[in-house]
């Protein structure tokens, strides 16, 4: 969800309203979702409600598209160029982007007791380390937070495993061989904790399963092949950007069978090992139509999804907490979480919390990337000093 953000400068000439889009939806699944379980604890905004937690498995496919491809494009270039993709600027552009915000809003969770109210926080370490994913308890403090951890620790493998790969022979082979064994390893540890514990649910199933870094790389991976698609097979890249209307169709057409069955069987072990690679097989073909010159999801503009898009990261770490907290006032004002008076409050407080966010933290640590980090690639070294070495 994080490397998915655009900036306003520049940078946005040729920014895509499809990918906009599709954030936006993603934050306003997420928003659903949460509002359910935390606020007024029905589903508000029916089966959209019950349904809603995919909007993260969106922004996983969306990062690891867009993640992969600055990875991919970067390697291809140092290949056939004189640049050379650096991974120490990688880092520091992706710490940069992600860890302000997300530190700010952890500083909120451990110094102000308000903000997190009768919520125990887990230790700080898990989540300076980005490891509170690992073995968490829903309920805890921040808990939201888990996704975060899966996509930082996302971040700092791919890039090394990506290098890795392309100083081999058959490199293409072993990326591709390296997609479809990152995915069949997830079905197969998630089938084996569901047996172990009888497809249980509950506790031992978000503990375990759900929240398990381990078991939810499926929506990355698909992500991170639609990159490898573009960057190394401009063939078929051309053929499937050529279709974006059927991909838009096909890729409702996924989601709708998909999320009909989780409805019916979230916890069920069909579900829990195939459900995840058939998200990331629609979302990865919506993200298809988003990319396609000329589709209708490119060419429609949604009023203000560029905004919640450019804020989503913002939003998503502080809207939870702040409905939270607004739902006692509000009731006593006579207006129910379930009135509209409470959705249409909670929801604007959502996003002016999170532009606040974006606008006060990550601007200006962008801009700091902007001057200092521009890009992932090193100098490449004088021409003298190539040849000398």
């Amino acid at each position: 969800m994080r490397g998915m953000n655009l900036q306003l400068t520049r940078r946005d000439l040729g920014r895509n309203s499809g990918l906009d889009t599709l954030r936006a939806l993603a934050i306003v699944l997420v928003f659903m979702n949460h509002y359910m379980i935390f606020v007024s604890f029905a589903p508000t905004f029916g089966w959209m409600s019950e349904i809603g937690w995919t909007g993260v498995d969106l922004f996983f496919a969306l990062s690891g598209y867009l993640i992969g491809n600055q990875i991919l494009s970067g390697i291809l270039r140092q290949q056939t160029g004189p640049e050379r993709f650096s991974l120490p600027r990688f880092y520091a552009r992706r710490f940069l982007r992600t860890l302000p915000n997300f530190y700010f809003v952890l500083a909120l969770y451990a110094l102000w007791p308000y903000w997190r109210g009768e919520s125990v926080l887990p230790p700080l370490w898990k989540f300076i380390t980005f490891t509170q994913n690992i073995h968490l308890i829903p309920g805890t403090a921040f808990s939201h937070a888990w996704s975060l951890c899966v996509e930082e620790q996302f971040y700092v493998l791919l890039p090394a495993v990506a290098l890795l790969i392309a100083a081999c022979r058959k490199s293409l082979l072993w990326a591709w061989v390296a997609v479809a064994g990152t995915l069949m390893a997830g079905m197969a540890v998630r089938a084996y904790l569901w047996n172990e514990q009888a497809g249980i649910g509950g506790l031992y199933y978000y503990t375990n399963i759900y929240y398990a870094s381990w078991c939810r790389f499926d929506e990355l991976v698909f992500g991170v092949a639609l990159a490898l698609v573009k960057n190394y097979h401009a063939g078929a890249w051309k053929v499937v950007t050529s279709r974006g209307n059927w991909a838009l169709a096909a890729g409702a057409g996924m989601l709708a069978l998909t999320w009909s069955m989780l409805l019916k069987d979230h916890y069920g072990y069909m579900m829990t090992v195939v459900g995840y690679p058939m998200l990331g097989l629609g979302f990865t073909l919506l993200l298809i139509a988003a990319l396609s010159p000329g589709s209708l999801l490119q060419r429609w503009r949604v009023p203000g999804a560029a905004s919640i898009a450019l804020w989503s990261y913002a939003i998503y770490l502080t809207h939870k907490q702040l409905c939270v907290l607004l739902r006692v006032p509000l009731r006593g004002l006579g207006w129910g979480p379930d009135s509209w008076q409470a959705v249409v409050i909670m929801s604007l407080a959502s996003i002016v919390v999170g532009w606040l966010l974006f606008l006060l933290v990550e601007t200006p640590f962008m801009k700091l990337r902007d001057r200092f980090v521009p890009t992932n690639f090193a100098k490449p070294k004088p021409a003298a000093e190539a040849v000398a070495t």
